[in-house]
This record gives C-alpha cells, sequence and structure tokens, in this order.
C-alpha cells in the first residue's frame, strides 16, 4: 500500500507567494467588479490599482521568512526581494500616469488595469524562482498580458508592434522552452542551484548539449531584453505603444530579465566557462555599440530613445558579464537610476500626445521640439535636465551608476571592455544634446503641436517632478542607495 504524502503547511512556506497573490487577487477583484457594474471611473480602477500595489509593497518590504518555498519553486532572496521592489515602484510611476490623459480609451476598460496587475504578477515569478518551469510560467504570463496591453491603444502602429512583439516573443518563448528542455535532459533538474551542483559534479560533462541548451536560453533572453542581434521589436513596439508604456518597457520587464540572467549565468561565470564568456562579451559590445550608431541618425525622438535603451541595456549586461558582487551592485544601481530618469523622459512626450500634428504626423520628431524653451521654458528645462542624464554628464544621476559599472568593469581586470563602455557613452552625448540644441538653439517652426507642461494635470508633474528631483539630487543619496543594494545582494550570495 502506498504510504500518503504529508506535506505540512510551514514546508509550503506560503509567504513566499503572498506578493505575487496580492496582485493577482486585485486583478480579480478589478474582473469581478467589472462584471457587476460598468459605471464606474477610470480613476476608481487606477486607485484599486495603486492599492494592490502598494500592499504588495508592503508585502516585499515586510517579507523574513524561508527563501524557499512552495515546494522549493520560490526563491525569495535578497535579489528578488530588491528587484520587486524596482519593479513595483517603476509600476506604481507607469499607473499614475493612467491618471494624466483622459482621452485614451484603453483606460476605459477595467480589463486593463487587470491585465496590468497579472503582468506585474509575472514579473515577479520571474524574479522569485530558480525554477525554468516557473520562470517560464512568469514569462509567459507577464508577456501576454503585455501584448494585449499594447495592442489596446488601438492605433494602426500600435496593432502592428503587438503582433510583432506577440511573433518574436512566442520564438523567444519557444527558445526558452526548448533550451531548458535540453538542460532538463542533460542535468534532470531545471532547478538552476540544483544544475549547477549536477554540472560542477562532473566536470560539465556532455559540454556540447549545455553549450547548445545554453544558446536558446541566451537567445530567449536576448528577446526580453531586446539585445542585439534580437532587438528588432523594440523600435516598432515603442513606436507603437504611448509613451507612458514605452518608458514601462523600457524599464520594468527588463529588470526581471536582468534577475534571470544574473541566475542562469553565475553556474558560468563561477568557473570561468571561456565560451560562455565570450558569447557574452559579444552580445554586451555590440549591444551597446550598435544601437547607439542608429540612434544617431533617428529622427523621431520616440525611436531615439528606443534604440538608446538597447544600448543602456547592453551597458547594464556588462554586469552580468563580469559576475562580481560590485558589478551586481552596479547593476541594481545603474537601473534604479535610469527608472527614474527614461521613465520622466517618456513622462514629458506623455504630457502632449493629441491628434496628428498638421505637419509631423503623430510621432515626435526633433523639429517638433524646436524653439521649446520659448514656448515653455519649463518643460524645456526638464526635458533637458533629462538628456544629460541619460548621456551621463556629472553630476546628474545616471553618471553615477555609469562610473560604478565602469569601475566594477576595471576592478575585474576588463580594461578593454571598460573602455569600450566609455567611448560609447561619449557617442551617446551627440544624440542626446541633439534634442536640447533643438529646444534651445532653433526657432520655433509655426503651428507646430509642441509639449507644454501647463496642458499636464497635477498627478503627470508631481511624476515628472519626482523624476527631476531624483536625477538631479541623486549625489545626496548613491552611498546610501549602495548600501541597501549591497545588503540585499550580500544575503543572496552573489
Amino acid at each position: 500500500m502506498i504510504e500518503p504524502i504529508s506535506i505540512s503547511v510551514s514546508q509550503l512556506n506560503l509567504p513566499s507567494i503572498m506578493p505575487m497573490m496580492v496582485t493577482i487577487f486585485g486583478a480579480l477583484t478589478i474582473l469581478i467588479i467589472d462584471l457587476f457594474t460598468d459605471k464606474l471611473e477610470k480613476s476608481f480602477y487606477v486607485m484599486m490599482t495603486i492599492l494592490f500595489l502598494l500592499i504588495d509593497l508592503g508585502v516585499v518590504l515586510t517579507y523574513s521568512g524561508n527563501p524557499r518555498g512552495f515546494f522549493d519553486l520560490m526563491l525569495v532572496d535578497g535579489i528578488s526581494l530588491l528587484s520587486q521592489l524596482i519593479i513595483l515602484v517603476g509600476s506604481g510611476l507607469f499607473v499614475l500616469l493612467a491618471l494624466s490623459q483622459s482621452r485614451f480609451h484603453e483606460y476605459r476598460y477595467p480589463e486593463y488595469f487587470a491585465l496590468f496587475l497579472f503582468m506585474v504578477a509575472g514579473f515577479q515569478f520571474m524574479v522569485s524562482s530558480d525554477s525554468l518551469i516557473l520562470i517560464f510560467v512568469g514569462i509567459e504570463t507577464a508577456s501576454m498580458s503585455l501584448y494585449t496591453i499594447i495592442a489596446m491603444h488601438n492605433r494602426d502602429k500600435s496593432i502592428e508592434a503587438a503582433i510583432k512583439y506577440f511573433t518574436l516573443g512566442a520564438l523567444g518563448a519557444s527558445f526558452f522552452a526548448f533550451g531548458s528542455m535540453i538542460l532538463y535532459g542533460v542535468s534532470g533538474t531545471v532547478e538552476l542551484a540544483k544544475m549547477a551542483e549536477v554540472f560542477s559534479s562532473t566536470g560539465f560533462a556532455n559540454y556540447p548539449y549545455i553549450l547548445l541548451g545554453t544558446v536558446f536560453i541566451i537567445a530567449a533572453l536576448g528577446f526580453k531584453l531586446s539585445l542585439v542581434p534580437f532587438h528588432i521589436w523594440a523600435p516598432d513596439v515603442y513606436e507603437g505603444s504611448s509613451s507612458a508604456l514605452a518608458g514601462f518597457i523600457s524599464i520594468v520587464p527588463k529588470i526581471a530579465a536582468f534577475v534571470v540572467a544574473l541566475r542562469f549565468f553565475e553556474m558560468f561565470v563561477n568557473v570561468n566557462d571561456i565560451f560562455i564568456y565570450y558569447i557574452l562579451y559579444f552580445i554586451v559590445v555590440v549591444t551597446i555599440t550598435v544601437p547607439n550608431m542608429i540612434a544617431l541618425v533617428q529622427t523621431d525622438i520616440k525611436r531615439m530613445f528606443a534604440y538608446s535603451s538597447i544600448s543602456h541595456a547592453g551597458f547594464a549586461l556588462s554586469a552580468v558579464l563580469v559576475g562580481t558582487t560590485q558589478a551586481t551592485n552596479g547593476l541594481f544601481l545603474y537601473w534604479i537610476l535610469f527608472l527614474f530618469t527614461n521613465l520622466g523622459a517618456f513622462a514629458i512626450l506623455w504630457v502632449h500626445r493629441t491628434k496628428k500634428d498638421k505637419r509631423f504626423g503623430d510621432g515626435h520628431p526633433y523639429k517638433k521640439f524646436a524653439g521649446l524653451v520659448k514656448t515653455s521654458p519649463i518643460t524645456a528645462s526638464i526635458m533637458g535636465l533629462f538628456m544629460l542624464s541619460l548621456a551621463g554628464i556629472p553630476p546628474f544621476s545616471l553618471f553615477w551608476g555609469k562610473m560604478y559599472l565602469i569601475g566594477a568593469t576595471i576592478n575585474a581586470d576588463e580594461l578593454l571592455l571598460a573602455i569600450i563602455m566609455a567611448l560609447n557613452s561619449a557617442i551617446a552625448v551627440y544624440y542626446y544634446l541633439k534634442l536640447i540644441v533643438y529646444m534651445f538653439l532653433k526657432e520655433k517652426i509655426e503651428d507646430a503641436n509642441v509639449v507644454v507642461m501647463g496642458n499636464a494635470n497635477n498627478t503627470l508633474k508631481s511624476v515628472i517632478g519626482i523624476s527631476a528631483i531624483v536625477t538631479v539630487s541623486s549625489v545626496l543619496f548613491i552611498d546610501p542607495l549602495l548600501k541597501l543594494i549591497g545588503y540585499y545582494v550580500g544575503i543572496s550570495g552573489f
């Protein structure tokens, strides 16, 4: 007779899945409310979404249980908690932008906010597990929701962007599944920690199969992080999405993918695997360089931001390649500072999103911002501030993130890589300063719809103001922020 399996509640460690359950419960609550009434204002659903994100944030901040839980599928360590904080803060700032625009029809649908919470839960699952199966579930939960959210913008370019993102996302998902299958076949496990133990104890036997599976995983993560040559979807998706959503896509999904990359490549970095090292090195270099070159010739600001965000992702990926504790700290410092700066820049574009301009269509060409300082000096000054930060000009926020990452690269004896990173930072200055030149030195084009802060409501002004304050005053909190990051990274053993 087969003995029944007994599992205690304490063994499951249910608090480990509480952060995700909060957002899932919030999404289901919104859908249930919508079943009973369709007369509620969109602001109600925005506040509901923010409320559940705040509850989720409180659960994450107060979590102190065992890192392992739910049949060892969950891994809520310091890296997980830190990345969840970034995800929730970035998501909260994005949702606040929904209060600032009443004319976009997608915000009238409760399903939009339910999908958004499901997407956040997917990202949280991605960063809170080292099981390839649960990571895959998290990726698909977040991706399916994001595809639909992009399409709900209901413009021709939005539908096109959603289809492209879905098609390439499906290809990335198949790569992840196929790579996981190969690695499972070689190691007999889908948990990354156990997989590393098996590979180490067997001396990486069957290495060709390990390398093949790893290449598929790299391709899958390359799609999610928009790394070259898997970046082709990014410019069209950014252009087809609303400016607010494009800013979100450039930040939050990528931090989840970075954490997956950190956990996955740790097993190869620790043993100095030369093949994986050169593959990552090549991807980092081309991802930093190629989009930088393409961004130089862009005439639309949103597409320029798309290519520059790809380059920033390559910059941050260098931390995974270097693999030291300092580099890991630098990755999170860089992305936290990038969160506020980039979201602030996209929020400026979000201020003035109206019907098609008779001269420039519905895009954001540089010429549309010509002479902006004469029309709205505050808008021009804040946008210029964000551009200086993205360019890495001291003393603005992203300068410190770049310097810390380059310093970590030099300390790891990767001098050539550090030089490439510094040179590309210098190249990026050109296209960021180009917008400043148009705003401050070019003559205004008559009858052009321009970005004016006066068009924004208090909520949008608050988001932009918070981003600007962080960008300017970052030098005052870099050291405390590094200590906080170091604490979370330290308890994870990275």
